[in-house]
């Protein structure tokens, strides 16, 4: 037995598995999905062991030689966790310099279900890394029950430092803002940079107390395979070429990949002391300062918004362009500011900021400038997440012509009849709300949105992107009932001028 992965083909044709008179297609199969091969057949075909582990679904299948890699693509999955964020993180390598990740969790038992039903050694599996982006529950709370089960580990959980400690109150929770006469700002000092200031902030809570960020903080302290807990920033990051990097993902690494620490962005006080500084309200200051990711593969570049907010963003893009200060809108000064902040935000793909809300700048979009946008979002009738009025923005800020816009929950399967209902009032207000927008570009955000609206028998939440750093499939399943069409994805590829355009 010998393990491979179905291959992309060039004519971006779909993939099957066959019967055994290699005709009658059994299953379709998709770029990196997992094969065991029993034997070579001799003449351009392989037998395939297909669900090997499955008493009920175990099948000997037969796939064409030509259509099988021994490397798999670099993957990362945005799990439909409801009102919240999840993603999965899978590396090409294999063996002992595989890496899987887990990039928030949402708040309920999503994820914690995706990654029983992915990972088929779960029971005793061990994980690279844990990143809770920033203290919300709609992002850490569905670590939880990884953390509370023993037989699952994480060899790090990195977090942005503003812990939500055991306590009444917003500020009191994270450290109260300190006033800098220097800077006229005030800065959050207390910061939790390590593990023995998690054990000094959380070790002594009971188990079962009813603030929900210390439980999970207890949680992963009283976990025996967690091992390290610390701050994720650009100070604490691994540094190379004057730039900050998750470790063990530096240049210097030598995967073929790398993931970049672009926020939070520590501006160190008189002494030296790390320090975040106030965005405006409590919530505004713990999104803002989500820890913000940039995998880079080849061409092709992820960017992992977190729930960056207008305050935030504006810093961010001051910050990357060398400027103290906002420049006016609509000035050159401004423009220049995002063509400068673009060297390090620039991405071939965008996971939206605060899933999908509306609290978000034109110029931080440009800067971005993504060919495609990933929003995990939920059904909650107060949150009202993707804004119909961003899909419009979304769409204006993204390249070319036509930006592919890919959202959790409009592809969610588990509601009925209501879907043709939002999805004809997101497209009416698409409508009023999407100025700035050419017709090429409205009608393929429309088209996006009736196709990944359809009804809840049709379609699975979660995205799927794969890319080897030349080529770029972002996909999703298709609940058709049929093993033969399972799948709907589109392909990119780069053209001459080194852009990711759609296929």
């Amino acid at each position: 037995m010998t393990h491979r992965f179905v291959a992309l083909r060039a004519d971006g044709k779909p993939s099957y598995l066959y019967q055994a008179n290699r005709k009658t297609k059994a299953r379709q199969v998709i770029w990196g999905d997992h094969l065991t091969i029993s034997r070579d057949m001799g003449d351009g075909w392989l037998e395939v062991d297909w669900a090997p582990r499955s008493p009920t679904q175990r099948r000997t299948l037969y796939i064409p030689a030509a259509e099988v890699l021994e490397q798999r693509p670099l993957e990362v999955i945005f799990v439909d966790v409801g009102q919240g964020d999840g993603a999965v993180l899978i590396s090409p390598e294999r063996g002992e310099r595989e890496r899987i990740m887990v990039i928030d969790a949402g708040e309920g038992g999503n994820m914690n279900a995706f990654l029983k039903a992915r990972f088929q050694t779960y029971a005793s599996f061990n994980f690279h890394a844990a990143v809770l982006t920033h203290p919300d529950q709609d992002h850490y709370q569905g670590f939880l029950p990884l953390f509370q089960n023993p037989g699952i580990g994480f060899k790090t959980v990195f977090h942005n430092g503003l812990v939500e400690r055991p306590v009444s109150g917003t500020w009191e929770k994270i450290g109260q803002p300190v006033p800098d006469a220097t800077t006229g700002r005030a800065y959050i000092h207390a910061l939790a940079v390590d593990r023995p200031a998690i054990e000094g902030d959380f070790g002594g809570v009971p188990a079962n107390t009813r603030f929900e960020f210390p439980r999970l903080m207890k949680a992963a302290l009283d976990n025996p395979k967690v091992g390290d807990i610390r701050m994720l920033s650009t100070a604490h990051a691994q540094h190379e070429q004057g730039l900050a990097w998750m470790p063990g993902f530096g240049p210097s690494d030598q995967r073929g990949y790398t993931i970049q620490v672009l926020g939070p962005v520590v501006e160190p006080g008189a002494q030296g002391e790390p320090r975040l500084r106030r965005f405006g309200s409590y919530g505004e200051t713990k999104n803002g300062h989500s820890v913000l990711l940039k995998l880079s593969h080849g061409g092709f570049r992820l960017l992992f918004g977190g729930d960056l907010n207008r305050p935030a963003e504006k810093f961010l893009l001051t910050h990357y362009a060398g400027l103290s200060a906002w420049p006016q809108e609509g000035s050159v000064a401004h423009q220049q500011m995002i063509e400068a902040a673009q060297a390090s935000l620039r991405a071939e793909v965008m996971k939206s900021c605060h899933h999908g809300s509306s609290d978000v700048t034109d110029a931080f979009l440009r800067a971005v400038n993504p060919a495609a946008f990933v929003i995990s979002s939920g059904d909650e009738e107060g949150h009202v997440h993707p804004r119909p009025d961003l899909l419009g923005r979304l769409g204006a800020a993204g390249r070319g012509q036509a930006p592919v816009i890919l959202s959790t929950e409009l592809q969610r399967s588990t509601r009925a009849s209501e879907d043709r209902e939002r999805v004809n009032d997101l497209l009416a207000r698409v409508d009023t709300l999407a100025s700035g927008v050419t017709p090429e570009q409205l009608d393929r955000i429309k088209q996006d949105v009736r196709m990944l609206g359809r009804s809840n028998v049709e379609v699975y939440g979660a995205i799927y992107l794969k890319t080897d750093g030349q080529r770029l499939m972002t996909a999703f399943k298709i609940e058709s009932g049929s093993d033969t069409d399972k799948w709907f994805y589109y392909l990119y590829s780069f053209n001459a001028a080194g852009e990711l355009v759609l296929d």
